[in-house]
């Protein structure tokens, strides 16, 4: 058949556990099921980092995080660095950017890595804005409710897919790339109807509503600063309720590119990929939003769904997969190469037979030295309170670094104690066994394990030399302004 279009579906902070295929019985999202029916839906896929921009870089270069300093809001993909829209443009592909995030490129990258990027319909509206009285409970939880739709409402999502779906209709030149980065179901709270009716009054997943043991500090320093105590049981099912309501609408935006993709007879030519940056607390541990450091597995576990060309249809991968086995299967597919190292794993031998195995481990981390303060995000309105903790106490966002395989989650944190969780026994990591006598031969070889992936994935080197011994002008010259 040839090379297959390839559209990459992205919502943001969507936990993979909260989609009807991942066996969530509440959330309504008719479309992601069917496309997860149509292909291969990934069991044990993880993001590297649990943080928007970090992660999002993860996919466009094959690097951790800490491989080439990706660790901030800030540090963004330069001209000179690798990433994978611009390999696809490279190689032939007709690539669109659909919308204007600012958190992979820096300036002139965008432009350099897509034949199409930005808006044929341009937002009006953002967010609703805070509802409630500012240091109130659910101001400082983000919650905002219920959306009031009007005529002029036309929020940075609904644009995005707007100008997606103008594209596509227009028969762009194949093969193509799209790639569709949404904001939802990221917080603040907030939804429209159909959505928000649409579990209004409904009992939902209960949340964990212990704090666990052994959790790290920030657990507790969050639920401190933002005082989610003063939030009843009732006030966090409507969290929970606006953030299915809000994945329900991510739901029915995908159903609307897939349908033009089917009216305009691409959808057989086109591998579909639906996965996120991160996840979300959304009530786990009296915790809302994600943290730098959170290694927890509602932040880290990716919802990855691939359908389409070569693809077994209605299968459930369980081999391991990181953020960063993304940008190699893709090469494969448009059938060229990486020119740079990396560390991914191309998922095309599993997508073919689904028994294969590519990976049995898989690593994530985050955070920072306290060194690094004067790096850490500034804000102001919702965010300055978390924004504010990190600052005050710069060891609760410290560097820390996860491996989980099929029986153990270790995390080594570098100014705490570290984390190790038994999966079939505690699927939702809420018990640290760190320091007992039973596992004491577990958490030692998977520390040696964590400091092995760390040497082997410390740093690169770039393919193309510099000429050793250039040539200089000799003697005086004018200093650099």
């Amino acid at each position: 058949m040839g090379r297959p279009n390839i559209l990459i579906f992205m919502p943001d902070q969507q936990r993979a556990d909260c989609l009807g295929c991942y066996g969530n019985p509440y959330v309504q999202t008719p479309n992601i099921d069917q496309l997860a029916a149509r292909g291969m839906r990934f069991e044990n896929a993880y993001t590297n980092h649990p943080v928007c921009g970090p992660s999002r870089i993860n996919l466009m270069t094959g690097w951790y995080p800490h491989t080439h300093g990706h660790r901030t809001l800030t540090n963004l993909l330069k001209l000179e660095d690798p990433n994978l829209l611009r390999y696809l443009k490279q190689t032939g592909y007709n690539v669109a950017f659909a919308g204007a995030r600012g958190d992979v490129f820096a300036p002139g990258v965008t432009e350099a890595s897509t034949n199409f990027c930005g808006w044929t319909t341009r937002p009006r509206k953002m967010s609703m804005g805070p509802q409630y009285p500012e240091g109130s409970a659910l101001y400082d939880v983000f919650y905002h409710g219920k959306r009031h739709s009007d005529d002029s409402w036309l929020d940075f999502d609904e644009a995005a897919i707007q100008t997606a779906l103008d594209w596509i209709g227009q028969g762009p030149k194949e093969p193509w790339c799209l790639w569709i980065p949404l904001i939802f179901p990221h917080l603040p709270f907030e939804v429209e109807d159909p959505w928000y009716d649409m579990y209004e009054g409904q009992e939902v997943k209960t949340r964990f509503a212990g704090f666990g043991t052994g959790k790290p500090a920030f657990h507790q320093a969050i639920r401190e600063k933002l005082g989610t105590d003063r939030l009843s049981e009732s006030e966090w099912q409507d969290i929970q309720r606006v953030y299915y309501g809000m994945i329900s609408r991510v739901d029915s935006q995908l159903g609307r590119v897939m349908k033009a993709l089917n009216e305009t007879n691409q959808i057989e030519s086109t591998l579909t990929l639906y996965f996120t940056d991160h996840g979300e607390y959304a009530g786990d541990f009296g915790l809302v939003e994600k943290w730098p450091s959170g290694m927890d597995r509602c932040l880290l576990q990716n919802p990855l769904i691939v359908a389409g060309p070569g693809v077994q249809p209605g299968t459930v991968a369980s081999t391991y997969t990181e953020m960063v086995d993304i940008l190699p299967t893709l090469l494969e597919v448009a059938e060229t190469e990486a020119s740079h190292t990396h560390f991914g794993k191309s998922l095309v031998p599993v997508l073919t037979n689904v028994n294969e195995t590519i990976r049995d481990t898989a690593f994530s981390e985050g955070g920072f030295a306290t060194s690094e303060l004067d790096l850490l995000e500034q804000a102001s309105g919702e965010y300055a309170k978390k924004a504010q903790l990190q600052h005050e106490k710069p060891e609760l966002v410290g560097k820390a670094i996860c491996m989980r395989n099929d029986a153990y989650t270790y995390v080594y944190r570098l100014y705490e104690d570290d984390e190790l969780y038994d999966r079939a026994a505690d699927p939702d990591e809420t018990c640290n066994l760190v320091g007992q006598l039973t596992v004491e031969s577990v958490e030692q070889e998977m520390k040696s394990q964590v400091v092995e992936w760390l040497f082997r994935t410390a740093d690169v080197i770039p393919w193309v030399p510099d000429p050793r011994f250039p040539g200089i002008p000799h003697g005086h010259h004018s200093p650099v302004d």
